[in-house]
């Protein structure tokens, strides 16, 4: 039998992608235009204050992120406990829900902040259980030597769905404002029966014998002592929850640059722009060498990058910024997932997963929380470039105080599963 050379010959890993590529698209569609809708709500129906409504956009962040902190330890260890495919499956459909219950209540025009507040908190709830039951599948399906490769057409598929899903949100609701909801809602019914689709992953043994408990302390005190995945999963932390300049594209979109929801569509789709085409590079040819160097520098573009969007004020260097940004952050994104998984038994990569995926929600939702403060205090170009150049002071930090990012040279797998 001849081995596959990539991982879209193997039938699994394309429906996986698939599935993985409309989940996407759907929930950024949506949450794009909830943050969108939140800020709109406030200035209009609340009669808010440029600074009073952005500090609505923190609030929104942190209702996503305290289902996301209560909930991680439970996720990953259902990652590891059950087929990660019915979990994946299961927290789609709730967020099925979300897309339901906001495309109805939109039609209705009966919308309210703590309405949005609440539907925000089902979306971190779902999300914590899609993150690591993914990001676990990928390797139970696709041989060690393919796994780079199948990280840079992952991402593939999360930056073009990043791209398409906000611009085709925008748009979308610039025609109808429920639509967008009601074709999320049919394409995550569709990626859910994409994953159910792929053959059964059958829990680990030790995990179903072992106490829950337990379980959950081993896999954080395992990333604890492992001060190579210590070091990239806080370095996303820091660096991105000061660095994230999405929260406050609303601001920008309807009150800096003046380019509405059509503008903000493109403007949350730049990122993923610029991304999907650096994945698309290192899915044709993977970075092999000087891996962590090449981490800590991305991490410091996309920091400069942040700081050149916030002083912006020409939609189309605007534009530019958003694309750098998001190419940067691709190359931290493809070294970081690659380290993590290759460094992790499979066994606990769920738990393990789960712990990188609140860092990341973390980053993203308590940076919205972040951004919405400064935002208060700073105005949101003050609290863009204060982020930005956050981040490239974390990036310096991290690389003294963990010198095992500075010292990884390739992705040479410490853990063979296959």
């Amino acid at each position: 039998m001849i081995e596959p050379q990539s991982p879209l010959q193997i039938r699994d890993y394309r429906l996986f992608w698939s599935a993985r590529f409309l989940a996407v698209f759907a929930t950024l569609s949506m949450v794009v235009l909830i943050g969108y809708q939140t800020y709109d709500i406030a200035r209009t129906d609340y009669g808010m204050d440029r600074p009073a409504a952005a500090f609505q956009l923190g609030l929104l962040g942190l209702a996503q992120f305290v289902p996301l902190f209560l909930l991680t330890p439970v996720a990953g260890l259902a990652a590891d406990r059950f087929d990660r495919r019915h979990v994946a499956a299961f927290a789609m459909l709730v967020d099925c829900t979300l897309a339901a219950s906001i495309g109805v209540l939109t039609w209705l025009d009966a919308l309210t902040l703590p309405i949005l507040f609440a539907l925000a908190a089902l979306h971190g709830a779902a999300r914590v259980f899609t993150g690591p039951s993914m990001s676990a599948i990928a390797p139970n399906i696709v041989p060690p030597r393919l796994f780079p490769k199948a990280i840079a057409l992952n991402s593939i598929a999360w930056q073009s769905a990043s791209v398409l899903g906000p611009a085709a949100g925008g748009l979308l609701f610039a025609v109808s404002n429920a639509l967008p909801y009601f074709i999320s809602l049919g394409l995550l019914v569709i990626a859910a029966g994409l994953l159910l689709a792929i053959a059964a992953l059958p829990p680990h043994e030790e995990s179903e014998a072992s106490h829950p408990l337990r379980l959950m302390a081993d896999g954080l005190q395992f990333t604890i002592r492992n001060r190579l995945l210590l070091g990239c999963v806080t370095l996303d932390l820091f660096a991105v929850l000061l660095g994230g300049a999405t929260a406050m594209l609303p601001v920008f979109a309807r009150d800096i640059l003046g380019v509405g929801t059509e503008g903000l569509g493109i403007m949350r789709g730049a990122p993923a722009a610029g991304a999907a085409l650096v994945a698309l590079l290192l899915s044709l040819r993977p970075i092999e060498r000087n891996v962590g160097v090449k981490m800590l520098w991305a991490v410091v573009i996309f920091g400069a990058a942040t700081i050149g969007f916030g002083l912006s004020r020409n939609f189309a260097l605007s534009l530019g910024f958003l694309v750098l940004l998001g190419a940067a952050d691709m190359v931290s994104v493809f070294i970081r997932g690659t380290l993590v998984q290759l460094h992790t038994p499979d066994a606990m990569r769920g738990r393990v997963s789960s712990i990188s995926g609140l860092a990341i929600s973390a980053s993203n939702e308590l940076g919205e929380m972040q951004s919405g403060v400064a935002a208060a205090f700073l105005g949101a170009t003050g609290a863009v470039v204060f982020g930005g150049a956050g981040a490239i002071f974390v990036t310096g930090l991290w690389a003294w105080l963990f010198p095992q990012l500075r010292r990884a040279r390739t992705f040479e797998p410490q853990y063979r599963d296959h």
